[in-house]
């Protein structure tokens, strides 16, 4: 039997985003900042005899974890991109990672909102002038990680959102950097509204402002947790957003007199980075390459699989 080469037609599946590691060494920094400010927290407040500061300090604690989910799911996609089990790649543990997060973020925004209307019902004795120092001091913080953590699409995402027969494509968004991003972003809220409730307590003698202001934290969490739920597990269950046109897109450079579409699937394999399985019957058939070249304007699709009928003449 002669030996043939198919080196031509194989393939890799790195479908990881494009500022993966990056992404992923920001994503450590963050929580080496966050560690650091966490520890001080909580010694300083063991220290001093500060409920606020121990209080923030395990408050951290918590979205620092979350953000370890964010670490190690980019440290395993990447570690593991070769791995040929992993049928169409690593790219959507990302989104397996932000679905974590957001979990845990629901749980934040249930404990937070719990503790402040346990404060409403049992109102305890603040110090003001400590607990805005430890406010201010988390907020700056947070700050920097959401400075570090923004998904600053570029100049070549852009050039993807839209092409020019109109259609549109959504931004190559990695909910797992969105998922660090938004639990930096809830510790920043929770400072906010702590700053403002403890600057209205201090001059108007309002205990109230402090748990209602939670409350409210709480909410406008549990509904950044549940964006983030909705957007990953739909990436992990293969559904396209309602707006997304990319197969209407492969239906427009494939389908002509002679050729019909019969079967499309298409989905997300990673961050920019789609899959299609196109089922064709034609009166004139071409060869599955052909069809491919077609295809080749969707910068979006990365993996194409094509298959080709010959069409039964009725009539």
């Amino acid at each position: 039997m002669s030996a043939i080469d198919i080196s031509a037609h194989t393939h890799g599946h790195e479908f990881l985003g494009r500022h993966h590691r990056r992404n992923e060494r920001r994503v450590w920094l963050v929580i080496a900042l966050t560690a650091a400010m966490m520890v001080a927290e909580i010694a300083a407040g063991t220290v001093y005899g500060s409920m606020a500061l121990v209080a923030d300090g395990w408050h951290m604690s918590t979205h620092a974890g979350a953000m370890l989910i964010t670490a190690l799911a980019y440290l395993y996609a990447r570690r593991h991109v070769g791995d040929a089990r992993f049928s169409f790649g690593t790219g959507k543990l990302g989104d397996l990672g932000g679905f974590a997060s957001a979990v845990v973020l629901a749980l934040i925004a249930l404990l937070i909102g719990w503790e402040s209307l346990m404060r409403l019902a049992n109102p305890v004795e603040i110090s003001f002038g400590q607990a805005i120092a430890v406010a201010v001091v988390g907020l700056v913080v947070n700050l920097a990680c959401a400075w570090l953590l923004r998904d600053d699409h570029d100049d070549h995402d852009h050039h993807h959102w839209h092409h020019d027969h109109g259609h549109h494509h959504h931004p190559a968004q990695d909910n797992n950097l969105r998922a660090a991003y938004l639990h930096v972003l809830a510790d920043a809220l929770t400072s906010i509204l702590a700053i403002v409730a403890l600057l209205a307590g201090r001059s108007y003698g309002w205990l109230w402002a402090d748990p209602i202001m939670g409350v409210v934290g709480a909410l406008v969490i549990a509904r950044w947790s549940w964006g983030l739920i909705r957007d990953s597990g739909a990436v992990l269950l293969d559904r396209l957003p309602d707006d997304e046109d990319l197969p209407e897109e492969i239906r427009e450079a494939l389908e002509t007199d002679t050729d019909r579409i019969a079967d499309l699937h298409v989905w997300q394999v990673g961050p920019g980075h789609h899959a299609a399985i196109v089922s064709l019957v034609s009166s004139q058939p071409q060869a599955p390459s052909d069809y491919k070249a077609r295809l080749a304007e969707i910068h979006e699709l990365s993996h194409i699989t094509v298959e080709v009928e010959r069409a039964s003449v009725t009539g």
